[in-house]
Formats: C-alpha cells, sequence, structure tokens
C-alpha cells in the first residue's frame, strides 16, 4: 500500500470541507498518503496552497480551492469543482468549525452555519456524486462537546449536539442509497496555533485543568482522528452507520 498505509485508498475520490489545518489537514493527508486523490478546500489561501503541495507529494491528484463554508453558494460551487477535478465523489468529510465559544448571537449563528448547516448543505450537493459510487461514505467532524453541559462555550457544543443527530438521521435517509454516514467527536487535540496550542499560551490555567481531565494524560494528536477517518471510510466499516465515534483518550469519561 502507499507509504505503508494502514489502508488501501487507491482510486478513491475524498473531499474535505475545512482542510487545510489540524484534523482537517491531517485527514487530507492521511487518505492521500494511503492512495485517494484529494481535494480541499478552506478560507485561508496560504494554507490551503501548502496543504495542496504536500497532498500532491504523494502523486496522487490533489485539488484545493478557497471556499467561505457558511456561503451556501460558494459550497455548490466548490463541491461541483472538486468533483470534477477528481472525477468524482466517494467520500466527503464535512470538518469546518466556527467555534462559537461567546453566547452572544455572532457565535450562535456563525456556528450554525459552519458547524451544521456547510455540512448539510456539502452533502446535499454531494449526493448526486456520491450515489454514483460503490464506497459512499459522509463523515462529520463532531466533538465530545456535543454529550456534556458546558459553562462555557453553549453555541458549539449545541450546534455538535445537532450535528451528531443529524448524522443519525441522515444515515436513516441515505442507507437505500447506499451512503454510509458517521461522525467522529474528538476531545482535545493539539497542534501548533490550534485552540489549544493558543490556550496553552493565553490561558496556562484552563490549560492545565484540561490536560488533568484526560487520562491518558495527553492531549490528542490530529492524526488520531485521521486514523479513525480512514476507518470509518474503509471497507473495513462497511456496516458501521449512524454512529457518533468518540476518539478522546478517555476525556469524556469525566464529564
Amino acid at each position: 500500500m502507499p507509504g505503508g498505509a494502514a489502508f488501501d485508498f487507491r482510486g478513491y475520490r475524498v473531499v474535505v470541507a475545512g482542510g487545510s489545518k489540524g484534523i482537517g489537514r491531517a485527514i487530507a493527508l492521511a487518505f492521500a498518503q494511503a492512495g485517494a486523490m484529494v481535494s480541499v478546500c478552506a478560507r485561508g489561501a496560504p494554507a490551503l496552497e501548502a496543504t495542496r503541495q504536500a497532498l500532491a507529494a504523494f502523486g496522487q491528484v490533489a485539488h484545493a480551492a478557497t471556499c467561505d463554508l457558511a456561503d451556501a453558494a460558494a459550497i455548490a460551487g466548490y463541491v461541483a469543482e472538486a468533483a470534477q477535478a477528481l472525477g468524482g465523489i466517494d467520500v466527503l468529510v464535512n470538518n469546518a468549525s466556527g467555534y462559537g465559544f461567546s453566547d452572544d448571537d455572532e457565535s450562535w449563528i456563525r456556528g450554525f452555519e459552519v458547524d451544521l448547516m456547510a455540512a448539510v448543505r456539502a452533502s446535499r450537493e454531494a449526493q448526486p456524486h456520491l450515489v454514483a459510487s460503490p464506497h459512499a461514505c459522509i463523515l462529520h467532524t463532531s466533538s465530545i462537546a456535543a454529550f456534556h453541559p458546558r459553562r462555557n462555550g453553549a453555541p458549539y457544543a449545541a450546534v455538535k449536539a445537532a450535528l451528531s443527530q443529524y448524522t443519525t438521521s441522515q444515515a436513516l435517509a441515505l442507507a437505500g442509497q447506499r451512503i454510509r454516514v458517521n461522525a467522529i467527536a474528538p476531545g482535545s487535540i493539539e497542534f501548533p496555533d490550534g485552540l489549544w496550542d493558543r490556550r496553552r499560551r493565553d490561558e496556562p490555567a484552563l490549560y492545565q485543568a484540561t490536560l488533568a481531565r484526560i487520562p491518558f494524560g495527553r492531549f490528542g494528536a490530529p492524526e488520531e482522528i485521521a486514523h479513525a477517518a480512514l476507518f470509518l471510510a474503509s471497507p473495513q466499516a462497511a456496516w458501521i452507520t449512524g454512529q457518533t465515534l468518540c476518539v478522546d483518550g478517555g476525556q469524556g469519561l469525566n464529564g
């Protein structure tokens, strides 16, 4: 298998919405390393181009395009462009987040548009391509925040809970078309200039308190979420749909 990967995705066409940094980038690179053709989108052009170059280094088709995932028309345009560049779509990964942590209208609306409606809209646009695939799969990035009450960050938790619920309904609705739908609920994931990297510098007390609640004694890495994504998109998970898989080092066990 390419790159010694544990999974073989040669011939697959994978679209990662929100794929230039962190978890999305790790998922895109993992699919490319396993032989897939990959398209990614994001708002920031420099990080996006850097990701495209990293994807291309694996020797497969690599496509990237800027896209504001809060914009329905932009999503429609991106999915159509990605499908044309890859020759179809087998796997759609909805990974974007508006990170709505403040209890104000802007955070609620941004979370609703980016965390939930972007997944709904991208799925809708990708569905005509997915029905033609023998490997059709949709993956959403939820969060363990969806399963527990929070003193802070209610918008983020609420929209992720909605996304996990949408996963179940969408899976049931699309099962007749043989499109599997699952979600991954990461715990606290740390990567350079990501949320927890910034909190380590700016809010050390919160960083340490969160770390203390993770039974494995460390934050997760984006690649550990990517490993779960590859499994859920693989034939080994062909009988799994409508599930949200927690990947959190036991963090959710502490509530």
